[in-house]
């Protein structure tokens, strides 16, 4: 735990994780849909993602479109793997309230009940933002929202509206392939224990490796689970 702080949101992608999915740029699409031919894409300099609102032209094209999550590295990762971004707020990393941006140690000296009771009661808030359950509850809530949404379209009248310059157009979900997300580990724990049926608790013991791939997808029962933290070789 010695190092680790409660997000705030502000913090950016390292440079060497966005040289990386700049790499992953290249063959990212024959791993999200087996059978897409690899393109050698044309990514920005290595640690450098393209302006804000100005997409980088990868294997998904200039009309790459993914739902992204509002917080600074979701968002220059989106642009390192040459996506326009729809940002998504429902998508943000938890409201830690008090504790946003405090080291975890200096959070357990000052307080040990607290956050004692933070890590044990998923509905316990006691930073005065948001607990585990209504985190988890917002990302689902977005999840189960898609289901009404048709393939490809993204422009619906409640959805979120695209960052300035950036395209509106059909992404990857476009002919029934399902939607690109680009998120942070407590949403991807959030969806998966959804799918599972398990408590927002039980989902933090999941490993999420960092630019690691999670695929779902929604059936009459609720929802499948493609895979977990499988790796794109760039």
């Amino acid at each position: 735990m010695r190092g680790a702080r409660f997000p705030t949101g502000e913090e950016r992608a390292d440079a060497a994780s966005l040289e990386t999915a700049q790499r992953l740029s290249r063959t990212l699409a024959s791993v999200l849909h087996p059978g897409t031919p690899s393109s050698p894409g044309t990514p920005s300099s290595p640690g450098t993602p393209s302006s804000p609102g100005t997409p980088g032209s990868g294997v998904f094209g200039e009309g790459g479109t993914a739902f992204v999550a509002p917080g600074r590295a979701a968002r220059e990762t989106a642009v390192a793997l040459g996506l326009a971004r729809v940002v998504v707020p429902e998508l943000a990393e938890p409201d830690y309230g008090s504790w946003r941006g405090l080291p975890y140690e200096e959070v357990v000296k000052a307080d040990p009940e607290s956050f004692a009771r933070w890590l044990a009661d998923p509905c316990a808030a006691p930073h005065g933002g948001e607990s585990h359950a209504e985190a988890a509850d917002r990302v689902v809530r977005w999840v189960e929202s898609l289901r009404e949404t048709p393939p490809g379209e993204l422009a619906r009248p409640d959805a979120p509206s695209p960052e300035p310059g950036t395209s509106g157009r059909s992404g990857p979900g476009s002919g029934g392939r399902g939607w690109v997300v680009v998120c942070d580990v407590t949403v991807v724990r959030a969806v998966l224990g959804h799918a599972l049926g398990v408590g927002p608790l039980v989902a933090a013991r999941l490993d999420i490796a960092p630019l690691s791939l999670t695929q779902v997808s929604a059936s009459r029962e609720g929802w499948r689970i493609g895979y977990v933290n499988r790796k794109a070789t760039p």
